[in-house]
């Protein structure tokens, strides 16, 4: 094949691999979600194993107003109820507690849920999570209000959100 002839093919297929991967990633990537002065960022979880009876949401919640709201429950389609938990590790044992009096989201700042610390407990689950599943749930703020998000399923061993999730800020 001529030099010039593949240089030009190559191009071209370039070309036409670079549009679609684009568009797919701007379709696949999620939204921020907002109620009032609360945005709330890649919701995740992580699959379960069959049997599971408790799961984790994990989400970045961001307070952009110039007052303190709180997280004051929320809930999930697949689970009879939704408590926020605190895990901390104290000579050598790990605890889980749940968070009373809701969790406090100071003005300006952002409290971020991920796994080994503070994190969404799905409890008395309807079903397993599977990777690649969304789940559909609601977080209710005491006045910022109600609002829904979709928490994207990892893997079981997951420590961050799926790539997929992290793409759009």
């Amino acid at each position: 094949m001529n030099p010039i002839h593949f240089g030009a093919t190559a191009f071209l297929l370039a070309g036409l691999f670079a549009v679609p991967a684009g568009f797919a990633t701007a379709q696949t990537a999620p939204e921020a979600y907002r109620a009032g002065s609360i945005m709330v960022e890649a919701p995740w979880s992580r699959a379960t194993p069959g049997g599971a009876k408790v799961g984790g949401g994990y989400m970045r919640i961001t307070n952009t107003g110039p007052e303190p709201d709180r997280l004051v429950g929320g809930s999930t389609a697949v689970a009879e109820r939704f408590e926020v938990h605190r895990s901390t590790v104290a000579d050598g044992v790990a605890r889980m507690e749940p968070v009373t009096g809701g969790l406090e989201i100071a003005p300006g700042k952002t409290v971020e849920l991920k796994p080994g610390t503070l994190h969404a407990m799905f409890v008395n689950l309807r079903q397993a999570l599977k990777p690649g599943d969304t789940v559909k749930g609601t977080l209710v703020f005491e006045k910022a209000g109600t609002v829904a998000i979709e928490y994207v399923v990892g893997g079981i061993g997951a420590q961050a959100a799926p790539a997929h999730v992290h793409g759009h800020h």
